[in-house]
C-alpha cells in the first residue's frame, strides 16, 4: 500500500479549504467558516464549488468609490462657496443708493423726503403779508431753482397752520414722489398734494403744492347691545375705587383693584364719576369691558377749575376669589354715546 507524503494535507481532513487561503481583503469580511473568497484560487477542477461560494474580495469596494465621489463633491461645494461668498459681499457694497429689499432696485428715499415735505408746509402755510419778505428767503431753502420765490402767493391774505402729518408717499421713480400731507389750517381739515424731487440725499420742491379734500368719513357700526347687566352691577363698586386710586396714582390703592398692579395717573386728573359700564355676555371669570369716566380738569390743566371731560376706557376684568381684578387697561374702540 503507498503511503501519502507526509508534505500534503488532504483538504478534506485538515479543514482548510482547497488551493489554501486567498490574500486578506480589508473589505471582504470572512464567512462564517472564516474562510475568505472561497473558491477563488482552487486547483483545476474545483471552479463549480468555488463558483458557488459567492463574490468574494471586491464586494465592498464600490464603497471605496462612493465614498470618494462624495469626498470631491463636498470639497467642490466649499470651494465654490468661499469663492462667492467675498464676490456677494463685495458687489452688495458697491450697489450704490438704498435699494428694496425684495428687489434689490434703488427706490426713492420716503422717510427723509416726508420730513423735507413738512418742514416746507411749515413754511408754505403760515403767510402774512407783514411778514411776505422773510416767507420768501425761508422757502428759498425748499425751491428748487427757477420756481417763483413766492410759490403763487400775490403777498395779500393770512393763513395759519395749525397741524400737518404725513398721509401717503406716492413714488413715481427713484427720484420724484408725491409727498401728501393731512393738514389743519385755517379752521379747515385738507390733504396737500407736494411734489418733492430726491437724488443723492439732496431735495427740492420741484413744483406747486395741490390742496385736496380731506378723507371722508367712516359709518361706524353700532356697538353690540348683548350686554351682562348683572356684571355691570356688580363691576360698580371695585371700578369706582379703581379709577379714584388710577386717578390719583395711589399704588397702594391699584395694587387693591388690578392684578397686576397698573400705573396710575399722578394726578393728572381728579375723579369724578363713573359714568357708565358696557360689559358683554362671556366666561364668567374673565371678561373684556368698556367703561366711561368723568375726569376733574385740575387747576393745572384748564383756566377754570370746574371743568370735566369724559374719556372712554377698555378693561380687562379676571375674577379671582370671588373679587374682579384689572388686569389690562387701554384705549376703547366701543363708540362714543351722545
Amino acid at each position: 500500500m503507498a503511503r501519502r507524503s507526509s508534505g500534503v494535507v488532504d483538504a478534506g481532513t485538515s479543514g482548510y479549504p482547497p488551493g489554501g487561503f486567498a490574500p486578506a481583503d480589508p473589505w471582504d469580511p470572512p464567512d462564517q467558516k472564516g474562510w475568505r473568497g472561497k473558491g477563488r484560487r482552487g486547483s483545476g477542477g474545483g471552479g463549480g464549488d468555488g463558483d458557488r461560494g459567492g463574490w468574494g474580495g471586491s464586494g465592498g469596494r464600490w464603497w471605496i468609490y462612493v465614498g470618494r465621489v462624495i469626498l470631491w463633491a463636498f470639497l467642490i461645494v466649499v470651494l465654490v462657496n468661499g469663492i462667492r461668498a467675498p464676490f456677494e459681499r463685495f458687489t452688495a457694497k458697491s450697489a450704490g443708493p438704498a435699494t428694496s429689499a425684495g428687489s434689490g432696485k434703488p427706490q426713492f428715499p420716503q422717510a427723509a423726503a416726508s420730513a423735507y415735505v413738512l418742514s416746507f408746509a411749515d413754511v408754505y402755510l403760515n403767510y402774512d403779508p407783514a411778514t411776505a419778505a422773510n416767507r420768501q428767503t425761508q422757502l428759498g431753502q425748499f425751491l428748487a431753482p427757477g420756481i417763483d420765490p413766492q410759490l403763487g402767493w400775490d403777498s395779500t391774505g393770512k393763513s395759519v397752520l395749525r397741524s400737518a402729518h404725513v398721509s401717503s408717499v406716492d413714488a413715481q421713480d427713484v427720484n420724484r414722489a408725491i409727498v401728501t400731507l393731512l393738514v389743519q389750517a385755517n379752521g379747515r381739515l385738507f390733504q396737500l398734494a407736494v411734489p418733492v424731487y430726491a437724488k443723492d440725499g439732496a431735495f427740492a420742491i420741484s413744483g406747486r403744492p395741490a390742496t385736496l379734500p380731506a378723507p371722508p368719513r367712516a359709518s361706524v357700526p353700532a356697538a353690540n347691545t348683548d350686554r351682562d347687566s348683572a356684571l355691570e352691577t356688580e363691576l360698580q363698586q371695585p371700578l369706582t375705587g379703581f379709577f379714584k386710586a388710577y386717578a390719583s396714582g395711589d399704588t397702594a390703592s391699584l395694587q387693591r383693584y388690578s392684578d397686576p398692579p397698573v400705573a396710575g395717573l399722578g394726578n393728572a386728573f381728579g375723579f369724578s364719576q363713573l359714568k357708565e359700564i358696557i360689559a358683554p355676555s362671556g366666561d364668567a371669570n374673565s371678561r373684556t369691558v368698556n367703561a366711561t369716566v368723568v375726569w376733574q380738569v385740575s387747576p393745572g390743566q384748564a383756566k377754570s377749575s370746574g371743568g370735566t371731560l369724559e374719556q372712554t376706557y377698555q378693561l380687562t376684568m379676571v375674577k379671582k376669589d370671588g373679587n374682579w381684578y384689572v388686569n389690562d387697561i387701554q384705549g376703547s374702540t366701543l363708540p362714543a354715546a351722545s
